[in-house]
Order: structure tokens, then C-alpha cells, then sequence
């Protein structure tokens, strides 16, 4: 399976008294998630899955990509890594239960985390940059689960 974390490009600052959920992407945002789309876009393959967290932010980065998707409650802010592991099926002892590739758009420091674990490193060592993208491929290799690190793209350098 391939395990696809975007983290939404940047929004604006919460403002007192405002929902956090309801923060939009700035115009720089919009610009990161628009050059961010257009490369996963050429790379996803046509099947895979698109699951997204309810805030606006989250929202208006996976617009940019173009392609169908769901909103997710596991991958809100407030979520755990746990969360959002357990809803795609994946345990760290087994990896994923399912074949394909699915991208979440959503949050750090739950994407951090969730890096980490898989691969096995210090939470330290997994800071997504806003608009970036962390894609992991998982393969079972003499019944033992291997994730590996494909790609690390950042807004700046598309």
C-alpha cells in the first residue's frame, strides 16, 4: 500500500474567539496547494483513495488536486496518529490490511507522527512542512513489514 500524507498548505492565524476549523488557506496557501496538486496529479494513480480532514484549510488544499473526496473526522486537528492508523487499517505489527494508495490531507504534528511510527524513527525527525507532501510505500518482504520512504516534496521546490 501506498501511504500518501499531504499536509494542508498555510492558512491564515486563528483569530480570537474563531472556530479553528473555519481557518482558510492564505493566498501563498493557495499557491502551495495549487503547484503541490498539479505534481501529485501526475503521479496518484487514478484509483487511489482521497480522505480529508473537516477543516476549511484541509478542504481547500485537496480541492486543488481536482479529484473526488471524503471528509474524515479521524483526521481532524484534534485526532490522534492512532486515529487515523486504525480508520486506513494499518497496524505497525502487520501494516495495512488493503492494497492501492491512499492520500490524507490534514495535520501536523498527527502526519509527524504517524511518519514516524512507520518508519521506525523519532517523532524529531518527521516536522511536514505546510503543503508538503510525505509518500510511504509499505511491502511485505519474508513476513515482515518494510515501509519505505519514497519522496519528500515541499511547495518551494515544485
Amino acid at each position: 500500500m501506498d501511504l500518501v500524507l499531504w499536509r494542508h498548505a498555510q492558512a491564515h492565524d486563528a483569530e480570537p474567539g474563531c472556530d479553528d476549523l473555519s481557518r482558510p488557506l492564505t493566498s501563498k496557501g493557495e499557491g502551495q496547494a495549487a503547484r503541490v496538486a498539479k505534481w501529485l496529479d501526475r503521479q496518484l494513480p487514478d484509483s487511489t483513495r482521497v480522505l480529508v480532514s473537516p477543516a476549511r484549510r484541509a478542504e481547500q488544499t485537496a480541492r486543488a488536486l481536482g479529484r473526488k473526496f471524503k471528509f474524515r473526522d479521524e483526521l481532524a486537528p484534534e485526532a490522534s496518529a492512532d486515529d487515523a492508523l486504525a480508520f486506513i487499517k494499518w497496524t505497525t505489527e502487520n501494516g495495512p490490511s488493503q492494497k492501492g494508495a491512499v492520500l490524507l490531507v490534514g495535520h501536523q504534528p498527527m502526519f509527524g507522527q504517524i511518519a514516524a511510527r512507520l518508519l521506525g524513527v523519532a517523532e524529531s525527525a518527521c516536522d511536514m512542512r505546510k503543503g508538503a507532501v510525505w509518500w510511504l510505500r509499505s511491502r511485505h518482504h519474508n513476513e515482515v513489514v518494510q515501509v519505505s520512504l519514497l519522496t519528500v516534496i515541499s511547495p518551494d521546490l515544485i
